[in-house]
């Protein structure tokens, strides 16, 4: 969601700003009171939070930012590493797809919102698919880097429209998880699903490779953990990953249950202190070992990926099995495994660095080397390992699950 500002000259005007920033704050309101809620996600179909561009930009324009008077191009972060490697200044449909200012049925900015909006749309660059041949490297940069002779290729510029490219699937009935700081958990689809039913529970389809729309909802990830352990660390005590899992094996079945997407769990801070105090506000036992409340934060993410693939389901009327993780989370076996008890599905883990491998798949793409995107995963399964596990009973899954929907 994060971008840059261009000057006429094609100079950056300041450092991007980072997506937690705290500049955001209140700004959902102050566009829904233009432009109500319901006619920006019949404009975008994204889900509503308030890190997305939209409301960064809306940010700029509340305060006059000078940056913004002053900017000719706005370019999100990949696209502005491609211009530093090409020239171009263009903005490739997947990453544009999320700033929740894109028509998702032309394939074209939403110039109408971002009018009524007050902001400016005149800093917008032309839309290229996934896939598109950007150009040679500049002169410049393939001096300095040696690497002559070099194309530049927009992939799935987003990163999770990469790994979802990567997802070595057989056929369409399947949903994915990218694993990692967020859970990203959805379906493909051939058209956006944008009706009362998907406003209601605040999905998001952005743009996929290949023409596809990527169904899907945005989950507070491993985030969490990871501001836990940064939190012990610095408290004296620094643990490894694998330490984590282990205390939350340990300590389960886990004695309470959060909401991932609660607000106070967005920003950077003492997370162990806020998963306490949201156990304490909502009555229930309070974790007081690293343990029981890695197990805590582990089981309210499984319980989260049941819930949402229930509402995903009735969105699409199909059902969607098996559950492929891709990424980086897909190492935690333990997280793996409770995804498969709490949502009743196989799950297919694997491969971990599913971003990188669907960019390489976009760039074999566009250069004639593979011949679809049926053929890449093809490929994907026959070049890497992936590990299988199979749900088991959880007599309390009902009851863990209805607990958490009343704290949603």
């Amino acid at each position: 969601m994060d971008f840059g500002l261009l000057d006429g000259r094609g100079q950056l005007l300041g450092n991007p700003y980072h997506y937690r920033d705290s500049r955001t704050d209140g700004m959902m309101g102050a566009a829904f009171r233009r432009v109500p809620r319901e006619e920006i996600f019949a404009a975008t179909g994204i889900q509503f939070m308030q890190l997305n561009t939209l409301y960064q930009l809306l940010a700029l324009a509340e305060r006059q930012d000078p940056g913004l008077t002053a900017a000719a191009t706005l370019l999100l972060t990949p696209d502005l590493l491609n211009y530093w490697l090409t020239g171009r200044a263009l903005s490739e449909r997947t990453i544009a797809s999320t700033t929740q200012f894109l028509d998702p049925y032309r394939g074209q900015w939403a110039v109408d919102l971002l009018a009524r909006l007050g902001l400016p749309t005149h800093i917008l660059p032309p839309i290229v698919e996934p896939g598109t041949v950007l150009g040679d490297l500049l002169p410049h940069v393939a001096a300095e880097t040696g690497a002559q002779g070099v194309l530049v290729v927009a992939p799935g510029c987003h990163d999770t429209a990469s790994a979802v490219a990567a997802v070595p699937a057989e056929g369409a009935d399947y949903a994915y998880l990218s694993s990692g700081t967020w859970s990203l958990l959805g379906v493909e689809t051939q058209a956006p699903v944008i009706n009362a039913a998907s406003l209601a529970a605040n999905v998001t389809n952005e743009g996929g490779v290949c023409g596809t729309v990527r169904l899907l909802k945005n989950i507070t990830g491993l985030w969490i953990i990871q501001e836990c352990r940064r939190a012990w660390a610095a408290a004296g005590r620094p643990l490894s990953w694998d330490q984590i899992v282990a205390a939350a094996g340990a300590a389960m079945p886990a004695t309470a249950v959060i909401d991932v997407d609660a607000a106070e769990f967005a920003a950077p801070g003492d997370m162990p202190g806020r998963v306490r105090a949201f156990c304490e506000r909502t009555g229930q036992p309070v974790p007081d070992t690293v343990g029981a409340l890695a197990a805590v934060v582990y089981e309210s993410l499984a319980l989260k990926y049941r819930s949402t693939l229930a509402r995903i389901e009735g969105l699409t009327g199909r059902t969607a099995a098996p559950l492929h993780i891709v990424g980086g989370g897909s190492q935690n076996r333990l997280l793996n495994q409770l995804a498969a008890d709490f949502t009743g599905r196989p799950v297919i883990a694997g491969p971990v660095e599913a971003t990188a491998i669907g960019n390489i798949l976009m760039q074999m793409l566009a250069t004639g080397a593979l011949a679809s995107l049926a053929e890449g995963r093809n490929l994907v399964r026959r070049s890497f390992e992936v590990e299988a596990f199979e749900p088991r009973p959880r007599p309390d899954r009902d009851e863990r699950l209805g607990r958490l929907e009343a704290l949603t």
